[in-house]
Formats: C-alpha cells, structure tokens, sequence
C-alpha cells in the first residue's frame, strides 16, 4: 500500500507560497512535487474550499495564500484534504465470530484510537509559520561555512 504523502507535499507548498509574493501556477507547483498540474488543481481546490488559498484565472493567475501561514495549522489541511487514514495498518475480519479475532482487533481499535488521538493533538498545535521558521534556522545553518 503507498503512503499518502498529500499533507506532506501541500505542507511544502503553503511554505513556498508564504515565502513568495508572486502566485504560483499549477504548472510550477505540479513541476515541484513530480506531478500533473491537475492533480495539483484537484488537491488544492480543497484548501481553496476552505479559504487556505486562493487561485486567480487567466495569463497572471495562479495560487496564493489565503491566510497568512499563523493562522493555519497541520491539522486544519490535514482535516481539509479530507482525513485520510492516519494508519496503513488494518484490522483482520476474515473470522468475526473467533473471539481471538475479536480479541485482537479490540486491542488494536483501542490502541489505534488513542495513537490517532494523540497525532491529531499534535497537528493541531502547530502552525504552518512555525514550519517556515523551522525552515529559516535549517537555511541559516546550511548558509554557515
């Protein structure tokens, strides 16, 4: 099973956006992440339905911010790129009727819940302009000789 990197990957590109005044055309941003523009369209035309960014059509259109990147955390795009499944692992229901089954996959519910509970914390307590800073000490260290 491949791993969802959408929020990995929009993450990258709100912090290009904040960081630049010029809007960015699907094209580049598809070029970017190693991508179609229309997929680049697609995921980001979630953001847009909740106010994350916004796009301009014509010649000089392209995606901006929609709110300055202190105003939005990692758990508002993960929540707007539709919750996908935090976890790759599942539960067996070849034979809902053994109680070792049952026992098992009461144990990996209960811990699973709390796991995503935790994560989904987390995501919440921290804002993309943390991520931008985090990036601007990563940059000015790698700029030292």
């Amino acid at each position: 099973m491949r791993n969802d990197t959408r929020l990995s990957r929009m993450l990258h590109v709100l912090i290009h956006m904040g960081r630049h005044d010029e809007r960015a055309t699907s094209e580049t941003i598809a070029q970017m992440l190693g991508t179609n523009p229309v997929v680049v369209r697609r995921t980001l035309g979630l953001l847009k339905d909740k106010g994350y960014v916004r796009s301009e059509k014509g010649h000089q259109g392209g995606w901006t911010l929609g709110r300055p990147l202190n105003e939005i955390t990692l758990l508002d795009i993960h929540n707007a790129l539709g919750t996908p499944s935090i976890f790759a692992i599942g539960l067996s229901t070849d034979h809902p009727e053994c109680l070792v089954e049952q026992a098992v996959n009461a144990a990996l519910t209960d811990a699973f819940e709390q796991a995503q509970a935790l994560l989904l914390q987390r995501l919440g307590q921290v804002s993309l302009a943390q991520l931008a800073e985090d990036f601007d000490e990563r940059f000015r260290v790698a700029m030292q000789p």
